[in-house]
């Protein structure tokens, strides 16, 4: 299989400004630049990286050490400060639990909600709904709102819609870390059969499971790569 780039880091960055009071916001309003009322806080500084199609690269790191803000700006939900980065081809987010999920919707109208959200049809979502919920595997919960369900649940709904809309890359923060044994085994049999056509980025404290399916992990410590290396 001929392994073409399809994700792309040059020194992504993300800087957030951290005001003490609220009062300094508006100082810095009419100061017009001339002078600072804030902090810098640098989640994220000059990341750089390639993925190839095929690839999985695991994200391992401390909490607050901008694994989930990495993600974010891959996922296209965060903009970056500066520095650049393309991603080539469908992309589908798990950044986190029942992210977009309706409480008061059932899980069937979660399920075309959401789908409809990442870009399928009403067709294509009725085709693949049986599939949706045999996946999940949540019984005739898939009927009841989502605000009856413990966070295992959503898990379940959420990763089985991702496993169904036929994407390129998939970003994957920390999903697997609050199903029970056997959806995580089948969500891990999943991910390798997706990395036969498709690309992974997945941020884990499951240093197994990074170690069982990831081909080059990086560590990022205070926003920056301290190491990179290979996962198996």
């Amino acid at each position: 299989m001929d392994k073409e780039t399809v994700i792309e880091l040059n020194k992504l960055s993300k800087c957030y400004r951290i005001y003490d009071r609220p009062l300094d916001r508006v100082k810095q309003v009419l100061s017009r630049g001339k002078r600072q009322f804030f902090r810098e806080f640098w989640a994220v500084r000059d990341v750089s990286f390639t993925v190839k199609r095929g690839e999985t690269l695991g994200i391992i790191g401390q909490n607050g050490s901008g694994k989930s803000t990495l993600l974010q700006m891959i996922y296209g939900t965060t903009t970056p400060t500066y520095g650049e980065f393309n991603v080539y081809g469908r992309t589908v987010g798990l950044l986190e639990l029942g992210t977009g999920f309706k409480p008061e919707f059932t899980g069937r109208e979660n399920v075309y909600m959401s789908a409809t959200i990442i870009g399928l049809s009403k067709k294509e979502i009725d085709a693949k709904y049986k599939d949706i919920v045999s996946f999940a595997d949540i019984g005739d919960f898939i009927e009841q709102p989502v605000m009856t369900y413990y966070s295992g649940m959503c898990m379940r709904l959420a990763f089985a819609i991702v496993a169904h809309v036929d994407a390129d890359v998939l970003v994957i923060d920390e999903a697997l870390a609050v199903g029970d044994i056997l959806f995580t085994q089948k969500c891990m049999r999943f991910l390798r059969k997706f990395r036969e056509h498709g690309t992974v980025i997945l941020v884990s404290h499951d240093l197994g499971a990074v170690v069982s399916l990831c081909d080059q992990v990086i560590w990022l410590d205070n926003g920056s790569i301290r190491v990179k290396g290979t996962g198996k």
